[in-house]
């Protein structure tokens, strides 16, 4: 390939992934991307007032855990929109307290803003033009970060022009990749930002003029980009790991260098050292003295975490493993609030690649260690090392500290917290597309930018239908119905609620169902007059008992719509499906309860009849049979306690007592390997508010089946009676069950893994009961 060919084939990379980012910007709607909810207030508080707030769990800005984040990104942000006048923030930030974030729902409500039809309209004004203008600002970061890709990549492998475009455009069309650099996010900054520190520690490492007067403006123009980097993320803190040891990589070199002795590699150990560190700290030094100050820690991720909230049970790699799909989603492309996926075998396509070019990787391996081949990293064969050696393997390992720098903190971070997004480790991102483009590149041969072009041209095809076939879809309100629509509902009912919104009808397309199912019902709805405030919209499966099994609470329009600016007469349908949970109690006979409620006041809007009767606050209609999984005497579960035991079943002899009355839980659990711990077994009937109307803590069948005797697969059936404490108020309970040994004075839980392997928790829940008066 000639020099010209390599310009051109980058200027287009470069330029196409200019053209989508700038697309996804126009079409993902405002606050719709990851944490840009949070991110751009951030920018707007700087702007308005030139300070930082202090975080403050207690009373949480709407920055919420991003205000602990350093501030460089966000100061960019200000300077950028400070002209601009935000004040509608609140206006068009409208939250959906109902928004189904992280996840991804068969029926929708993933909006997190409620977005009216004429607040994007152009040209744009307020806070839409101040999001827009720092997504713009994001553009630019990004797409320095695909040129810093290519200048990365290339350090790496010089003269092997089909592995280095192939990674630039691999990172530059990974549809998250694309989807990020269109949002208000600072991994905009800290991914050109660290891969240029990255870039110039490969040249220094590389660079044979040992000579300090030569070295000294690279050394203090690196602490300078250090600091930068350090005062936007603190992912990129690893980075100062890896230039000590560059640095002390150079002053070993210079010590051994002939005529030079032991003091001349000190003298480039402290000087090189000195002139990092010391731009690094006059830069962005006083971001973590400020933590320290305010929050006694350096990074003050205490107070982040503290805010965004924690796992229950801290993640084992095995718990990590069991959310690898959610963390490769959140790598290739999960759009929006991490809960507008592509379809599924996206997914399975691309991760085969990934497996396809890790196994690449280690025939690449395998090449370069055979013997005199070309090495596919370096395009030399392998002899006897040059003094120059250290420019073509050192680079590569180096790389790879960094991919693990980045790698192994998101770890910790995600064995605390819920962050199993592949998106984390961008910071990595030249690492991880060049190993991309490595492994694919060794199935080729002399053929190599076939698999790794196939592969560039799948990414891009993704990246530019997301836009059209999963991200607009999901934000499109609900098409007005046709009088023939109309005409057509299959059970009309005519319910009107509160004068805001009327009910028509319904089409139930589900009466029978069972645990861990579906049921699907579409609601046919009228505007009526606008409120002054937002109405939820919830739908109940209630079960015998008045037991809610499922529910359902969303605005109107599954998230989409606000009863504060419905036009009175828009007729549209919401099809809504409700999931029921896997634990649900079976055999069980269901109707489905509609109505609206103020979310935050509990009120709900009276519903009235056709012919103007009372109906109470609420319709209910339809009939669902729930039907067990099998015909045996227990509803069949799976429900893991710390790879120790499992419940495979349950059972309770009623589900509705008073006072003084006793229910008999009935749990089947199975041992899954021997214990060398006795647990015991906690069943408790709590509220939300966490009361308790009863509990009953003891080991399995009192004791008689202690767990330290139990063998692997050994099935222990136990039965055990919770009477309603005297004092307990009338209301609905859950069933949690959870088992524990005191260690060392205090109470250590067996984590909890729910079917399905979620996330962990120190408890389970798996049915309701009601506490009569």
């Amino acid at each position: 390939m000639t020099k010209g060919t390599e310009r051109s084939l980058l200027m287009a990379i470069l330029t196409v992934f200019l053209v989508l980012s700038t697309g996804y910007s126009l079409i993902v709607p405002p606050f719709e991307a990851s944490d840009e909810l949070w991110h751009y207030p951030m920018v707007k508080v700087i702007a308005d007032t030139w300070s930082l707030p202090v975080q403050d769990p207690a009373d949480v800005g709407p920055w919420r855990q991003e205000g602990s984040q350093p501030p460089l990104y966000y100061l960019l942000g200000a300077v950028t929109t400070f002209w601009i006048d935000t004040s509608d923030m609140d206006q068009v930030r409208h939250l959906n307290p109902h928004a189904d974030t992280g996840i991804a729902t068969p029926d929708g409500n993933v909006n997190l803003v409620v977005h009216h039809p004429e607040q994007r309209t152009f040209p744009w004004k307020g806070t839409i033009l101040a999001v827009q203008m720092v997504r713009f600002m994001s553009i630019l970061m990004a797409t320095a970060g695909v040129y810093l890709t290519y200048l990365v990549v290339r350090e790496v492998v010089p003269e092997r022009p089909t592995i280095t475009l192939g990674a630039t455009a691999i990172h530059a069309f990974t549809p998250m990749v694309v989807f990020i650099a269109g949002s208000v996010n600072n991994d905009n900054l800290v991914v050109p930002l660290s891969s240029l520190a990255l870039l110039m520690l490969l040249r220094l490492l590389k660079r044979q003029d040992l000579a300090l007067r030569h070295t000294m403006p690279s050394y203090l123009l690196l602490g300078g980009i250090l600091g930068l980097a350090a005062l936007t993320k603190a992912s990129s803190l690893g980075l100062t790991v890896l230039t000590a040891l560059v640095v002390t990589v150079r002053a070993v070199r210079r010590a051994r260098e002939p005529g030079n002795s032991a003091s001349a590699g000190w003298e480039e150990f402290i000087t090189g050292g000195l002139a990092t560190v010391l731009p690094l700290l006059a830069i962005a030094g006083w971001w973590y003295v400020r933590n320290l100050r305010l929050y006694g820690d350096l990074t003050g991720l205490n107070a982040f975490i503290e805010i965004l909230g924690q796992r229950d049970v801290p993640a084992g790699l095995d718990q990590l493993w069991r959310e690898r799909y959610s963390f490769m989603a959140g790598y290739w492309g999960n759009f929006g609030g991490l809960n507008v996926p592509m379809s599924p075998w996206v997914y399975g396509v691309l991760n085969a690649v990934l497996l396809i070019a890790a196994l690449g990787l280690v025939i690449a391996l395998v090449r370069s260690l055979l013997g005199p081949i070309p090495d596919l990293l370096t395009g030399q064969r392998r002899g006897k090392p040059s003094p120059a050696s250290v420019g073509s393997v050192a680079p590569a390992l180096l790389c790879i500290l960094w991919a693990l720098g980045v790698f192994i903190p998101w770890i910790q971070w995600a064995r605390v917290t819920w962050s199993s997004q592949g998106r984390l480790v961008f910071a990595a991102l030249p690492v991880w597309s060049m190993l991309l483009a490595v492994g694919l590149g060794a199935w080729g041969g002399r053929w190599k930018a076939w698999p790794i072009g196939t592969f560039v041209l799948l990414l891009l095809g993704l990246s530019a239908a997301a836009p059209f076939v999963w991200i607009r879809p999901a934000y499109a309100v609900p098409e007005p119905l046709t009088e023939t629509a109309l005409e057509d509902i299959p059970s009309r009912l005519d319910v009107d609620f509160g004068h805001t919104m009327r009910l028509l009808g319904y089409d139930l397309e589900t009466r029978r169902t069972e645990p861990g199912d579906e049921v699907a019902v579409t609601l046919h709805w009228e505007a009526r007059e606008p409120t002054d405030r937002d109405y939820t919209v919830f739908v109940h499966l209630l079960g015998e008992h008045e037991l809610v099994v499922a529910q359902r609470d969303t605005f109107p329009g599954l998230g989409l719509l606000s009863t504060t600016w419905l036009e009175p007469g828009y007729r549209w349908a919401d099809r809504y499906v409700i999931t029921l949970p896997d634990t649900a109690y079976a055999p069980d006979e269901a109707q489905l309860q509609v109505g609206l409620f103020d979310a935050r006041t509990g009120e709900r809007l009276p519903a009235l009849a056709a012919d103007g009767a009372a109906m109470g606050d609420h319709v209910r209609f339809g009939d669902v049979a729930i039907h067990p999984l099998d015909d045996g005497p227990l509803n069949p579960i799976s429900v893991t306690f710390g790879n120790h035991m499992s419940i495979t079943g349950y059972d309770l002899s009623q589900r509705t007592a008073g006072p003084g009355k006793t229910i008999t839980v009935t749990l089947q659990w199975q041992a899954m390997r021997p214990m060398a711990e006795d647990y015991t077994v906690s069943v408790q009937f709590i509220d939300d508010v966490q009361r308790k109307a009863a509990q009953h803590d003891s080991p399995p069948l009192g004791g008689a089946a202690p767990t330290i005797t139990w063998r692997r697969d050994q099935i222990v059936t136990d039965s055990v009676g919770l009477t309603i404490f005297p004092e307990a108020a009338p209301g609905v309970y859950s069933v949690q069950v959870a088992v524990y040994r005191h260690a060392d004075g205090a109470i250590a839980h067996l984590p909890v893994t729910p079917p399905g392997g979620q996330m962990q928790a120190k408890q389970i829940t798996l049915t309701q009961v009601r506490v009569t008066p």
